[in-house]
């Protein structure tokens, strides 16, 4: 049989069959003198098999994987383990839906869909029209977890944004949008915002936790340089407590 023969046999279109030899997944066909690729039966057989793999939703590395592991099994076994696979698929749609229709019957706000621990957080922060209070806000959900140890970091970062003090530091920050990197407000400024971090927040992080490389850079660019100073001051002091 010839490419365009198979293709209508197995009901594929020779572009996949072609992609099929090119990934490794058939395996290429002697060639007759002429040029031609000459499939024989088996070749169809594997051609059909592929085809309702795929059909079922493997993915092509997932079909090279089964084909290679069925070797000398029985074909009960393997389509058992096909069941299952896509049992597991069934159940973490299921689940997907399920927290989808969460969000519609209540929909999120500006940030998006984000854990309890945030929403309770956000919800906490102080009423205020600073700039640097909505910037803190935009940036929350990086931090956004649900483990255990993220939801507990929320929580008392809740106690610290709940307190009638933190719009004075938010205010306090935004004076220092036009101010140069060295004015003396920079340092007190840094010594108020860590005095107001829970102490309960340092020994909450989790271990291992780093600040992805560039990070740091990335964001005191998105501050002028009096703030930028401050954020880089409280970033350290945090680092070093966190590690104390």
């Amino acid at each position: 049989m010839r490419i365009g023969e198979i293709a209508a046999l197995v009901g594929l279109t020779t572009r996949a069959i072609r992609h099929y030899h090119h990934v490794g997944l058939l395996p290429e066909p002697e060639r007759r003198p002429n040029g031609y690729r000459a499939y024989g039966v088996r070749d169809a057989v594997l051609l059909a098999r592929v085809r309702r793999l795929t059909e079922l939703g493997l993915s092509l590395d997932e079909v090279r994987d089964t084909l290679r592991d069925d070797t000398g099994r029985e074909l009960a076994e393997v389509l058992a383990e096909l069941d299952a696979d896509l049992a597991r698929q069934e159940a973490a749609i299921r689940e997907r839906r399920r927290r989808l229709g969460a969000l519609l019957a209540d929909p999120p706000g500006p940030a998006g869909p984000v854990s309890p621990g945030l929403a309770a957080l956000l919800a906490q922060a102080p009423g205020t029209d600073s700039p640097s209070a909505a910037k803190d806000r935009e940036y929350l959900p990086l931090m956004d977890g649900t483990s255990a140890a993220h939801q507990r970091l929320f929580a008392l970062l809740g106690k610290a944004v709940a307190d009638p003090a933190a719009a004075g530091l938010y205010e306090r920050f935004d004076a220092l949008a036009d101010a140069p990197v060295h004015d003396p407000r920079v340092a007190s400024l840094a010594a108020d915002l860590m005095a107001a971090v829970p102490d309960e927040l340092f020994a909450a992080i989790p271990e291992g936790e780093a600040v992805v490389p560039g990070f740091k850079e990335a964001l005191l660019a998105e501050y002028t340089p009096a703030q930028a100073e401050v954020v880089s001051r409280l970033m350290q002091a945090f680092m070093e407590r966190s590690r104390g």
